[in-house]
């Protein structure tokens, strides 16, 4: 079961969260092989640029090894987030983040999240990277829609999840992510 997990970062947290990069990327290997995806999402993308927000899709037996994974989370335990928002989530693409081959030049990714029971019309686009439902923790009941995308801009990238719910649509700057890559 996969299971959707972002945390939203409380005012001021950048710094700490960057003293606990190593403790968060050491406690994600443990999960490298469940990840569908994860990454930050930001206020922006150059050097003056600040975290937002933590998402990780992350494949899970059950609901208690999900609480594990977000409480135990070494930004959630240094009191990082002011919120999480863990939901179960219905892979409509089927895929990960790795699998998404058609980046195109000069677009950015996004988050979207879209809150409510409505049904909205699947959404096919090739510039979905993961897209599926937020279900409660036990699986029953739609809670809404989130999906990572690649878009022009942030407009754009509302626009793929059509208005739903409450109306709400949440667009947040996101980047993959991951232990960085040591270069020779």
């Amino acid at each position: 079961m996969e299971y959707f997990v972002y945390g939203r970062d409380r005012p001021g947290a950048f710094e700490l969260k960057v003293s606990l990069n190593e403790d968060h990327w050491s406690f994600m290997d443990g999960y490298g092989e469940l990840l569908v995806a994860r990454g930050p999402t930001m206020t922006g993308d150059g050097d003056d640029a600040e975290s937002t927000g933590s998402l990780h899709i992350v494949d899970l037996p059950d609901a208690e090894a999900a609480r594990t994974f977000a409480y135990e989370e070494p930004y959630y335990r240094a009191g990082a987030f002011e919120s999480v928002l863990l939901c179960r989530f219905r892979n409509v693409l089927g895929r990960t983040m790795w699998d998404f081959t058609e980046a195109v030049d000069g677009y950015s990714r996004f988050l979207v999240i879209v809150m409510g029971e409505s049904d909205l019309a699947p959404v096919t686009s090739k510039h979905m990277i993961v897209y599926g439902e937020l279900l409660a923790p036990d699986g029953e009941a739609r809670l809404g829609w989130a999906a990572t995308v690649e878009a022009p801009d942030r407009e754009t990238a509302a626009t793929l999840l059509p208005v739903g719910g409450d109306g709400h649509t949440e667009v947040h700057l996101w980047f993959f992510g991951g232990r960085p890559v040591k270069r020779c």
